[in-house]
C-alpha cells in the first residue's frame, strides 16, 4: 500500500453495524459484558476504545511500525516514553530541541533521578564520548526546532544498537510522510499529533510509534496505568486529518521553499534555517534521509535588533502570531519568548535561539499572499 493510500485507509474500515464509512466516534466510557471477563474486546476506554484503535493502528501503518498508542498531548507521549527509565539512567538529547522537551526532562525528571546530556547531535562523534554504563535512551529530534538542524538518525540507529539503548526520534516537524526512522533505526517514533497530524489547529494529541513487542507492552502498561489518554472526539479529528497529510505536506514544502529563498535574498534578513539550502550544514544527509524539506522555516534579522523582530512578529497578517505549528494556516512566532522560554537564555543561546530569531510555520495559503505579507512586516522595519 502507498503511502497516500494508507493515510486514507489505513487501520480503518466500514463499521460492520452500519457500513459507515467513516470510523464512528465511541463516545462511551464503558462496554457491555456478557459475563465477567467475557467482552469484545474493550472493557474501559482508558484501556482502549475502537475510534482510538482505528487512529493507532493508522498511525503505526504510516510510519512502518507494528504498534501506535496515542495520549492526550505530544507532552504526555514524551511522559510516557521516558517512564521507560528509572533513577539512575541516563539519556542522551540533542541540545536543539523543543521547549517542552527541555522543560519536562529538566523540572520534571531529573527531579525523579534521571540525567539529561544536552549535546548538538550534528557531529554524532560527539555523543560516543557522552556514553556511560548509565546511558539507556538517544533522544533526536530532526530537523529540530527552532534552528532546523539535521540529524544522521541512520548513524544514531548504529549507535544505540551498539550500545544498546533506546533510540527515540521525534518526528513531529517531518511527518511519515518526509521520513520515517524506524527503518532508519529508531526504535521509538513519537509525534506530536497536534501538529501536521493533525493539522488543522482544532486537536491537542501525542502518539509513539514503535517495531518492538516488548517495548510496546511496556508502553502499553504505562498508557493504560498513568492514563493520560485522548478522547474519541479528539481521535475521530486527528483521523480525519490524516487523509490529506499528503496533500498538505506537498503544498507546506513546496510553500517552505519560496518563503525561505524569499528570505534569503531579503536585504533585511541576516541568516535564514532550512535544510534545503546546499549550504545547510547537514544539506546531504537531509537529502538522504528526507523526501522534501518541509514547511518549517526561522531566520534572524540584520542588525539582530530585539525590537525589530517583535515589531516584525506583530505586524503580520496571514502569519497569525501564535504558539503551535503545522496546520494549514501560517503562524510567526518569537522562539525565545514563546515556544523556547523554559529553556535558560545562556541555553538557548548556544543553540542559536538568540533573541532575534523568527520561526515561520508556513501553510497551505497561494504563497504570493504570503511573500506579500512577510515583504509588508519587513518594510516597517
Amino acid at each position: 500500500m502507498k503511502f497516500g493510500t494508507k493515510t486514507i485507509h489505513a487501520g480503518q474500515e466500514a463499521d460492520p453495524s452500519t457500513g459507515a464509512i467513516m470510523t464512528p466516534i465511541y463516545q462511551t466510557s464503558t462496554y457491555k459484558q456478557a459475563s465477567p471477563g467475557d467482552f469484545k474486546g474493550y472493557e474501559y476506554s482508558r484501556t482502549g476504545n475502537p475510534t482510538r484503535t482505528a487512529l493507532e493502528n493508522n498511525l503505526a501503518s504510516l510510519e512502518n511500525g507494528k504498534y501506535g498508542l496515542c495520549f492526550g498531548s505530544g507532552l504526555a507521549s514524551i511522559d510516557a516514553i521516558i517512564k521507560l527509565l528509572k533513577p539512575g539512567d541516563e539519556v542522551i538529547s540533542t541540545n536543539d530541541l523543543y521547549g517542552g522537551t527541555y522543560r519536562i526532562f529538566n523540572s520534571i525528571f531529573e527531579t525523579y533521578g534521571i540525567k539529561f546530556h544536552f549535546v548538538g547531535m550534528e557531529e554524532t562523534s560527539k555523543i560516543e564520548e557522552l556514553i556511560n554504563n548509565n546511558t539507556k535512551m538517544l533522544w533526536a529530534e530532526t530537523p529540530t526546532n527552532p534552528m532546523l538542524n539535521i540529524i544522521d538518525i541512520e548513524s544514531l540507529g548504529e549507535i544505540s544498537k551498539n550500545h544498546n539503548l533506546i533510540f527515540v526520534v521525534d518526528n513531529t516537524f517531518a511527518t511519515p510522510y518526509l521520513q520515517r526512522p524506524l527503518d532508519l533505526g529508531a526504535n521509538i517514533v513519537m509525534h506530536s499529533l497536534t501538529k501536521y497530524m493533525g493539522g488543522h489547529s482544532d486537536v491537542v494529541m501525542g502518539a509513539a510509534i514503535c517495531k518492538d513487542d516488548e517495548l510496546a507492552q511496556k508502553l502499553y502498561h504505562i498508557q493504560n496505568s498513568c492514563g493520560a489518554v485522548p478522547g474519541p472526539m479528539d481521535s475521530f479529528l486527528v483521523l480525519r486529518g490524516i487523509k490529506t497529510l499528503h496533500l498538505r505536506m506537498q503544498r507546506h514544502c513546496e510553500n517552505g521553499k519560496e518563503i525561505a529563498h524569499f528570505l534569503k535574498n531579503h536585504p533585511k534578513v541576516d541568516k535564514v534555517f532550512w535544510p534545503g539550502f546546499e549550504s545547510h550544514h547537514n544539506h546531504e544527509i537531509a537529502k538522504k534521509q528526507m523526501e522534501d524539506f518541509g514547511g518549517m522555516v526561522s531566520f534572524t534579522l540584520v542588525g539582530n535588533k530585539l525590537e525589530q523582530a517583535l515589531k516584525l512578529v506583530s505586524n503580520t497578517h496571514y502569519f497569525t502570531l501564535a504558539e503551535s505549528l503545522g496546520g494549514v494556516e501560517s503562524l510567526i512566532g518569537h522562539p525565545a519568548s514563546m515556544t523556547h522560554a523554559a529553556i535558560p537564555k545562556l541555553e538557548r543561546e548556544k543553540t542559536g535561539v538568540i533573541d532575534t530569531l523568527i520561526r515561520l510555520s508556513v501553510g497551505v495559503e497561494d504563497v504570493e499572499d504570503l511573500v506579500s505579507d512577510l515583504e509588508k512586516a519587513l518594510n516597517l522595519i
